[in-house]
């Protein structure tokens, strides 16, 4: 992979959560295209853009990466925020998370990924690792029966539709919500394969037309969107975790196809011009660390606010973990400084890392 693809990834990769933290803190970065509507498929996107031919025939190496990368953090910030609830919770009476059972840390990671509400973000985490995996095996199976670039791409869309079928007919439980995230995401993940493999270099897909079409295509996607309503339910946002869509059939995929197309559209116009600020490069080299932390530092956020206002800090127990004091006066402070201090973090544990790395080889 070039070093110009790598380095526009990482800055996609920054957008990519940019747009998580945005979205629960209710604005958009993208004007017509809702919060929820469609950064998580395109982190399932930029997994398949990164995904390498040479793990198909190597797949002990590939699940040992990624249980190395994805698994092992992922249990790490657990511990750690089991330690911070705890804490919390003799502060202000209440426990942000589900009771402390082995079930509830074993086995719910891989159900919902919300054993604890200041690490609920990283559900994510745990359902890349089984979509990763499953797509491993589905493409090398795939390629067995039929080498086809476009067989492969009308599977992986049936996989997304039938996915989106079992909501609507079935009654959901535990398992199929892991199936049905499974599915749909396994579309995205082959999406972003096939981006970087048949579309990058053989074909220009960010001229005016383009943008034109993408434009037209969400402009009529938007007459599905309610999100200016909240009574007549979530619009062209949906809930991926929860396997919630509100819309007719088809429409959470095309509205997470124009999102991705949108935010590759955005790198490629900016990067130019931002490929050398080191903040958003530290950024996209940390979205691991500024998925698991942001809920903490805007609860930190939030308890400093009650207290500059003489308010006491059980008053963020009476609402859910993402409530923000006075949101209509402090959202944009809180993304700003939710960002700066995430990526530091990131950037700061990271480099522990290395220097413990090279600690023990020493």
């Amino acid at each position: 992979m070039d070093k110009f693809f790598s380095n526009e990834m990482n800055m996609l990769k920054a957008l990519a959560i940019m747009l998580v933290v945005s979205g629960h803190l209710e604005f958009s970065l993208l004007g017509i295209f809702p919060p929820y509507s469609f950064q998580i498929a395109l982190f399932f996107f930029i997994s398949g853009c990164l995904f390498k031919d040479k793990y198909l025939e190597n797949i002990s190496e590939y699940i040992i990466k990624r249980v190395k990368s994805l698994l092992m953090p992922y249990y790490l910030y657990t511990a750690f925020y089991l330690v911070i609830t705890i804490l919390i919770a003799k502060l202000t009476g209440k426990f942000w998370g589900m009771p402390v059972t082995l079930k509830n840390y074993i086995l719910t990671p891989y159900l919902n990924g919300h054993e604890l509400d200041l690490t609920g973000p990283l559900w994510f985490v745990t359902q890349l690792f089984m979509t990763l995996v499953v797509f491993l095996f589905a493409l090398r199976q795939l390629k067995v029966l039929r080498d086809n670039k476009y067989f492969h791409l009308f599977i992986f869309t049936i996989f997304a539709l039938l996915a989106l079928g079992l909501t609507a007919l079935c009654p959901m439980s535990s398992a199929l919500l892991v199936v049905v995230r499974t599915l749909f995401s396994l579309f995205f993940v082959y999406l972003g394969y096939f981006y970087t493999h048949f579309i990058k270099d053989n074909y220009n897909i960010f001229t005016v037309k383009w943008l034109g079409a993408v434009i037209v295509l969400q402009a009529v996607l938007w007459l599905f969107n309610t999100d200016y309503d909240p009574m007549q339910g979530i619009g062209l946002s949906y809930v991926l975790v929860w396997a919630q869509f509100n819309t007719p059939f088809i429409v959470p995929v095309l509205t997470s196809i124009t999102g991705i197309w949108a935010s590759l559209f955005v790198v490629k116009l900016l990067y130019p011009m931002l490929k050398n600020v080191k903040f958003l490069q530290h950024m996209g080299n940390v979205t691991y660390h500024i998925m698991a932390n942001h809920l903490f530092v805007m609860y930190l956020i939030t308890v400093f606010l009650l207290w500059v206002n003489g308010i006491p800090i059980t008053e963020k127990a009476n609402h859910d973990i993402y409530w923000i004091y006075d949101p209509v006066k402090n959202t944009y402070i809180y993304f700003v400084i939710t960002m700066i201090v995430t990526t530091y973090t990131g950037v700061g544990l990271k480099k522990l890392k290395t220097y413990i790395f090279n600690h023990k080889a020493s």
